[in-house]
């Protein structure tokens, strides 16, 4: 970084003469740089939602207010850059809402589907990132061929779109979370495309194999635009897949489904047929620690319900958490892209309640790692969500002056090595 009255580059969190030359400190720092993760992050979400042709000037003004705010020498001041990241979330809101809304209108209305996990017999193409435009591109580029589509990773829920259920190329999902990759897109004997984050630099074993989208690029990878005929051509010259199916999972809690059985989760909960709903998920990461959302997501009790989404779900959707009141415990409601279906499914049950969201049955486990992360976070900060446990370990650059001044305002607290004890405490709250 660097100091333009100092005239010097330097590595710290603020500037080595901070506050006497520079007047920025640490913590003017750190919300700064809060502020510019939220806003990347929500820039993500704008880029999926503007490509299904939704868009909010008012969020591109903001982006550019906020980013002004973040240049050396602007903005000093802790409250009013706590009060930029605040309205940071509170835009991405909107643009989550957009691209919900784009989701639906151009792949249909979500259902619950189980669907085949592995592969089967032919030729294959495997999708991973988070745009499912770019998978419904690819679709009716392969349609009237035997070429088999699989997602993987966050490209999971998008069989819970109506069209995507029709489509007879799509036959299923392969594999897991984002950070392995590099052993299963090796494994695969097709193509792989990755429209978005996340992508690993790929091994030899892939690198020729392995085709990203737009502005996604990786050294030896070969991008693509619209035009997906070297990715069918590669399909068809590569090994077919072996008939290899691993199991089936549930998706599509998308919450137009909630909300549809909102009346009867009301009641449920009113007659004390429901303890407990869980968010555990956000975005997963290959450190230590990730084994507390595991833990936790075990012990929850058998009268209530897991909603989960984002990568961090591949910590806890293999294993069997039974059914409750003839629903799976376990409700995978999509991708990261899907978070506003979590906040809005609380907070039309708050209004169903006549409560406020912090008064809901509802605890909030959410895995840490990336910018999407950030904003969803600071999203759930700017409606006055309090309680929420975050980890595994608090953002590097948060600080602890930063870090405090959250936990007195919204109860932020940061995941441990008790899972099961911090289950217990937000059971008996």
């Amino acid at each position: 970084m660097y100091c333009n009255q100092c005239e010097q580059t330097f590595h710290q969190t603020a500037c080595v003469n901070s506050p006497g030359v520079c007047g920025k400190n640490a913590d003017v720092q750190s919300l700064q740089e809060t502020l510019l993760f939220g806003l990347k992050g929500m820039a993500a979400y704008a880029h999926h939602a503007r490509r299904l042709g939704k868009f909010d000037e008012q969020v591109s003004a903001f982006i550019e207010e906020a980013l002004f705010a973040t240049m050396t020498n602007v903005n000093f001041d802790v409250e009013t850059l706590l009060e930029l990241c605040l309205e940071c979330g509170r835009m991405n809101l909107r643009v989550m809402e957009l691209l919900d809304a784009g989701h639906i209108e151009h792949f249909g209305k979500p259902a619950p589907i189980t669907v085949k996990e592995g592969t089967q017999a032919g030729h294959g193409i495997l999708v991973s990132g988070h745009d499912l435009l770019d998978l419904w591109n690819l679709l009716e580029q392969v349609a009237g061929t035997d070429i088999k589509v699989y997602t993987h990773g966050e490209m999971l829920p998008a069989h819970m779109y109506t069209k995507f259920q029709q489509h007879p190329n799509l036959v299923g999902h392969y594999g897991g979370a984002w950070q392995n990759q590099k052993k299963e897109f090796a494994a695969f004997p097709g193509p792989v495309v990755v429209t978005t984050n996340c992508v690993l630099i790929p091994p030899e074993s892939y690198q020729g194999r392995l085709y990203t989208m737009r502005t996604v690029a990786v050294p030896g990878g070969q991008r693509l635009d619209e035009d997906f005929a070297p990715v069918i051509a590669e399909a068809l010259r590569c090994a077919p897949c072996e008939d290899c199916i691993t199991g089936q999972s549930i998706v599509g809690f998308h919450r137009t489904v909630l909300l549809d059985h909102a009346q009867v989760i009301v009641d449920a909960v009113k007659a004390g047929k429901i303890s407990r709903f869980f968010v555990i998920g956000g975005c997963d990461g290959a450190e230590k620690g990730r084994n507390y959302f595991t833990d936790y997501a075990q012990n929850t009790p058998p009268d209530s319900f897991i909603l989960t989404l984002g990568c961090g779900k591949f910590r806890i959707r293999d294993y069997d958490y039974g059914e409750h009141l003839g629903l799976p415990r376990l409700m995978d409601m999509g991708q990261c892209n899907d978070a506003y279906g979590a906040i809005a499914v609380a907070v039309a049950l708050a209004k169903a309640f006549d409560c406020g969201v912090n008064d809901l049955p509802l605890t909030l486990v959410i895995s840490w790692f990336e910018q999407k992360a950030v904003a969803v976070l600071l999203t759930l900060l700017s409606l006055g969500v309090k309680g929420i446990t975050l980890g595994p370990n608090p953002p590097a650059f948060v600080t602890p002056n930063v870090f405090a001044i959250l936990q007195q305002r919204f109860d932020l607290r940061l995941t441990g090595n008790d899972a099961l004890g911090d289950l217990q405490r937000a059971l008996a709250a």
